[in-house]
């Protein structure tokens, strides 16, 4: 088209001046357009040169890219497999941030018991060293009671020892009451003397109308004559070498029947006892040593009508009621007798 238009222009200027002119101008330009086009060749070739260089670089760089695509793509794989495994690991951790919470709570739930747990155990604690402090008292006083008790103990043990004694004693004494009771029944019978020995006590009643009038106090011939027969025997066993170290006291009792005032009947059962124990410390029945020794041992009583005697309708007998008895009593008896009671109680204790 370039071409054509500079054609025409020569052309519309004329053919003939313009011939040469234009034949110069057209191989000018034909040169200039060859030595664009070898240019453009020229440059085109290095372009290509260089295109393709760079596609080569550009290929090695995509071969590059695609190998760090690869390991990005794997390390993306294992990024999110890592992010699995992180996921796991953050619910994981969510459920134990959970139970931690709840392990949380339920420790200060914990703690708060503990606390009055504690609070709980100071104060018994407290009360234990209070009731420490007691017990140490306690067992201080324990142990003084202890030495008391050890005290008591072998004090007791003493008595009872004492005690044990004194009841063979009590036994001994015992078998020798029933002893002397059965020498006197045996020694009065062999005299043919009639008299009521207590089996028991020794005691032996005689009727008073035999030694005195009624309502008098002088000792009759009768009964003279019968203190005669009797007081060698009685005093034969009491005051035997085997008894009399144990006599306490020989008791003349007096006693009347009821007729009367208590104070009369006192005053002549009285004068009675005194009659016969008179009668019996200058008898010479009696040897002189004899009655030097019932010097310390006789005593007169009077009992008035306070121990009457009954008959078997429980009336009184007055008639047996007026009598003299003969008593005795063993040294210490009424000691014994209590020590005797004493270790009956322990026994049933």
């Amino acid at each position: 088209m370039a071409r054509q238009s500079m054609h025409n222009r020569r052309a519309g200027r004329g053919s003939t001046s313009t011939g040469t002119s234009w034949i110069s101008y057209s191989d000018m330009m034909a040169a200039l357009v060859l030595i664009f086009v070898l240019i453009l060749s020229v440059a085109l070739h290095s372009y290509m040169n260089q295109l393709e260089q760079k596609s080569l670089e550009l290929d090695e760089q995509r071969a590059l890219v695609i190998a760090k695509q690869a390991e990005v793509d794997k390390i993306i794989i294992q990024l999110d497999e890592k992010q699995t495994a992180l996921d796991a690991q953050s619910a994981e951790l969510i459920l134990a941030q959970d139970e931690l919470a709840t392990a949380q709570d339920e420790l200060e739930a914990a703690q708060i018991i503990l606390i009055s747990q504690q609070t709980e155990l100071d104060e018994a604690n407290t009360a234990l060293a209070s009731r420490e402090a007691q017990l140490i008292i306690l067992q201080g006083e324990l142990a003084s009671k202890q030495v008391e008790l050890d005290a008591a103990t072998a004090v007791l043990t003493a008595q009872k020892q004492e005690l044990a004694a004194q009841a063979q004693k009590i036994d001994n004494i015992v078998g020798l009451r029933t002893q002397i009771v059965s020498d006197l029944s045996t020694t009065l019978s062999r005299s043919g003397l009639r008299a009521t020995v207590d089996s028991t006590t020794g005691d032996i009643m005689l009727e008073s109308a035999v030694f005195f009038g009624f309502n008098s106090s002088e000792l009759s011939a009768e009964g003279k004559a019968l203190l005669d027969r009797f007081l060698p025997a009685y005093m034969s066993v009491l005051l035997s070498a085997e008894y009399r170290d144990y006599l306490g006291e020989i008791i003349i009792e007096g006693h009347t029947d009821s007729v009367g005032e208590y104070m009369t009947n006192l005053e002549l059962s009285q004068a009675r006892a005194q009659t016969v124990v008179k009668y019996i410390l200058t008898t010479p029945a009696l040897s002189a040593q004899q009655r030097e020794l019932l010097r310390t041992l006789i005593v007169p009583k009077g009992k008035s009508y306070t121990d009457p005697v009954y008959n078997e309708d429980g009336t009184i007998n007055d008639e047996k009621s007026r009598r003299v008895e003969f008593k005795f009593s063993l040294r210490d008896a009424d000691m014994i007798a209590e020590m005797n009671r004493i270790l009956q109680e322990m026994e049933t204790e």
